[in-house]
C-alpha cells in the first residue's frame, strides 16, 4: 500500500534521514519505533511530502507520489493525526467533525455515525467543546476527523503520549478493528512498547536516520529493545 525507497533528507546541510526503506502492507499496522531524535517524525514529514527531499521515493499502490504537494497526497489517501492532536479548542466535538467534511468537500452520508461507533465514548460529548475534552478523549477526536476522510493510508504521530491508560487500549482496540476492516493500512509512530506489541503486525526502529532493525512484530526481541529502544 504506502513504499518508502531511500528516503534521505537533510537540514541545514546535516543528514537527518539516510535512505530509509520502509513499507505499510495492505490491511496491516507497522510500527516506527525509536528513540528520541532518531528521525521518526522526520520520516512522517518526508512522507507527507512536508519536507524537502535529497533523495527517495514515496509511492502509494501504484502510484509515486514524490512530485505531489502535501495536499495532493492527503487526496490520494494519506491521513496525518499529528504529535499534539491538533483539533479545534474552540469548536465543539460535532463542529470538529462536520468541518472536516466540509473543508475536504465531503458529501454527509453517514461518515459521522460511523466514527462515533468506532468512538463511542464521542457521542456523549458531540455538544463540548474540544478544549475541554481530556487528552485521550482529544486524541480519539482527531482520529476520527481523519476517518471522516476515508484514508487508504492513516498515518499517526505518538497517539498514546500523555494518554491515561484505559483511553490508550481503547485507542488500541480501535486501531485494530481498523486494520482487519481492510480498507485502511496504519504506520504508527510510537515509543511505549507494550502498545506495538498490542496492536502492530510489523516494526522499523531507526537509529541515527537509518533503519537498524525491521521485521514482523513477534520478532522484536531483547537485544533490539536494549540497543535501540531502551533511554
Amino acid at each position: 500500500m504506502l513504499s518508502v525507497s531511500n528516503l534521505s533528507v537533510s537540514y541545514d546541510g546535516s543528514r537527518i534521514l539516510r535512505g530509509v526503506n520502509l513499507t505499510v502492507p495492505a490491511r496491516s499496522l507497522v510500527c516506527l519505533m525509536g528513540r528520541n531524535g532518531v528521525g521518526k517524525t522526520t520520516t512522517l514529514k518526508a512522507v507527507l511530502g512536508l519536507l524537502k527531499l535529497d533523495s527517495g521515493i514515496v509511492a502509494l499502490g501504484n502510484e509515486d507520489i514524490t512530485p505531489l504537494s502535501p495536499d495532493a497526497r492527503a487526496r490520494c489517501g494519506l491521513g496525518y493525526v499529528p504529535q499534539g492532536r491538533d483539533i479545534f479548542p474552540n469548536l465543539t466535538v460535532r463542529e470538529n467533525l462536520e468541518l472536516s467534511l466540509v473543508a475536504n468537500r465531503i458529501k454527509r452520508n453517514g461518515q459521522i455515525d460511523r466514527v462515533l461507533e468506532l468512538f463511542p465514548i464521542l457521542k456523549d460529548m458531540l455538544k463540548r467543546k474540544g478544549g475541554v475534552l481530556s487528552g485521550g478523549q482529544q486524541q480519539q477526536l482527531a482520529i476520527a476527523r481523519v476517518l471522516l476522510l476515508n484514508p487508504k493510508v492513516l498515518i499517526l504521530d505518538e497517539p498514546t503520549e500523555g494518554i491515561q491508560p484505559n483511553i490508550i487500549d481503547q485507542i488500541g482496540d480501535t486501531l485494530v478493528k481498523i486494520k482487519r476492516e481492510g480498507s485502511i493500512s496504519i504506520l504508527l509512530v510510537e515509543q511505549y512498547l507494550d502498545f506495538c506489541l498490542a496492536v502492530g503486525d510489523a516494526f522499523y526502529i531507526l537509529d541515527r536516520g537509518a533503519v537498524v532493525a525491521e521485521g514482523p512484530i513477534a520478532h522484536l526481541n531483547e537485544p533490539h529493545i536494549k540497543q535501540h529502544l531502551t533511554v
